[in-house]
């Protein structure tokens, strides 16, 4: 006898935290750099006829810049940023309001030049160029943008097949062979630079040697990578020649030839193709005077100070007013004049919560960072962290880190991307906090001194370090030396 099985159906509350279309408008624009945002803004001017460009009828944004402008050495910054907005709960882009934005916080004098300081080509674009010139069907096309989005930075492509073939499957609905995917990825491995798209180290070597002229010389560099690829890695000379019966003479001209091909050829491309067109804007001014005060302000250059359109506020009014015995039509006015003024007032209250979470952000990190931007010593960055500014600024950590994402500050010393006053601490036994990011610098010039011929180990790197008063552990200097893309020893012959 077969027991039956009884369903019981019950309810459960359960908070769920979901952020209002005000504030996914606000860290959309907090996201943007001061190029795009102008851009946002402009888009807007355009959609909303209840937004135009003109002064408020209160200078709140110049007080607001004022507010920030001028700090002595024992300025406190004012922290009083609005409501903090976790970014870790999105909504889908449907959410996003049609708000436009646009509020000036210039300086009152002299506008802000740009300042030509470029940015190296994405080779993710300098590969869909090479695409695009290739006669592919539309479904090999989708498939090679896919396979040029999976590279990683040194332009190799690690995942294996049946991941890419999954992940075609899951993310995107496509559903293709093994033998199709590496046919694509035979026409990207035929790219420039030699090399993009090999799945392996000795892959990409072998790539970049098939493309030179035939030679003696070329056969015997494709042997040492085809069949001793690990023996060369690891300067087994003897055994190379004994297993590939050929002189001494012969391996050390094709291990000539060999050190001269670029294992990571998606990092060097930049380099190859020169810097691109694009001015990099400075989102703060930093200007420091010879007394020690230091003046921030917004490079709000091409920024247009918004209101709201005098006409349409009256017409609303004029609609509220009558609001009794309205026909359909005037009913239907009514909803979107007062939707296109609550967009137009929320976009506006959107973009000046960014101004005051951009300034209250760069405030922090100049007292944090103050003897930097007094001096320009890169060696007086102190370790700091996303939490150090979030707990000065009573922000979220989320949030500073959507401020520090590709913005740039003009100093007296250069300018900088927000990333660059960034780095951990290394606590050392004593409680003494010490900076990667000088440690590091001494760990580089280290090896630079050192005989090629007779390499530093790590366990000498370490001793080197404490004399020099950084007192770091063997496998911490190897952490470092990995960081810094530094090869063990024996490969630094």
């Amino acid at each position: 006898m077969v027991q039956g099985s009884r369903q019981v159906q019950t309810q459960a509350q359960q908070q769920v935290q979901t952020l209002s279309p005000q504030q996914i408008l606000a860290v959309k624009l907090l996201e943007l750099p001061t190029l795009e945002l102008e851009e946002r803004i402009h888009a807007e001017l355009l959609d909303n006829p209840a937004l135009e460009e003109g002064k408020e009828t209160s200078d709140a944004s110049d007080a607001l810049n004022d507010e920030y402008n001028t700090t002595d050495q024992d300025g406190e910054p004012n922290t009083d940023s609005g409501e903090d907005i976790e970014l870790g709960d999105y909504r889908t882009e449907d959410d996003i309001p049609d708000y436009k934005l646009q509020e000036n916080n210039r300086s009152k004098e002299d506008r802000a030049e740009d300042i030509p300081f470029s940015d190296n080509v994405s080779f993710y674009e300098t590969l869909k160029e090479q695409l695009d010139m290739q006669h592919l069907t539309p479904e090999q096309k989708q498939l090679g943008e896919y396979l040029i989005g999976s590279l990683d930075d040194d332009g190799l492509l690690r995942k294996s097949t049946e991941t890419i073939l999954d992940e075609l499957a899951i993310y995107q609905g496509v559903y293709t062979s093994a033998e199709e995917l590496e046919h694509v990825l035979s026409v990207i491995q035929d790219f420039d630079p030699a090399g993009i798209g090999a799945r392996s180290l000795q892959e990409c070597l072998l790539i970049q040697i098939r493309r030179k002229e035939d030679s003696p010389l070329k056969q015997i560099e494709l042997d040492i990578i085809g069949k001793c690829c690990e023996d060369f890695t690891r300067k087994n000379k003897d055994k190379i020649i004994q297993k590939l019966n050929i002189t001494e003479e012969q391996y050390n001209a094709a291990a000539a030839e060999l050190t001269k091909l670029n294992p990571r050829p998606g990092s060097s491309m930049g380099e190859a193709i020169g810097k691109n067109l694009q001015q990099i804007i400075p989102d703060f001014l930093v200007e420091t005077e010879d007394d020690g005060t230091i003046n921030l302000s917004l490079n709000n250059r091409n920024v247009p100070e918004l209101r709201l359109s005098r006409e349409f506020t009256e017409l609303l009014d004029e609609h509220t007013r009558n609001k009794q015995n309205q026909s359909k039509e005037s009913k239907d006015a009514l909803i979107f004049l007062k939707q296109k003024v609550d967009a137009a007032q929320g976009f506006i209250n959107a973009v000046k919560q960014r101004q005051q979470t951009l300034l209250s952000t760069m405030q922090a990190i100049i007292d944090l960072q103050r003897p930097f931007f007094e001096e320009g010593d890169e060696s007086l960055l102190r370790p700091m962290i996303l939490k150090d500014v979030a707990e000065r600024t009573k922000l979220d950590i989320s949030t500073i880190s959507r401020v520090s994402n590709s913005k740039y500050v003009q100093t007296n010393y250069g300018i900088y991307p927000l990333k660059f006053f960034f780095s951990d601490g290394y606590t050392t036994e004593n409680g003494e906090e010490l900076s990667v990011r000088e440690i590091k610098r001494i760990l580089k010039e280290c090896v630079a001194s050192e005989n090629k011929e007779k390499p530093y180990t790590d366990d000498e790197l370490a001793d080197m370090l404490k004399e020099k008063g950084y007192p770091i552990a063997r496998r911490t200097v190897a952490k470092y030396r990995q960081q810094l893309n530094i090869p063990v020893a024996r490969l630094r012959r």
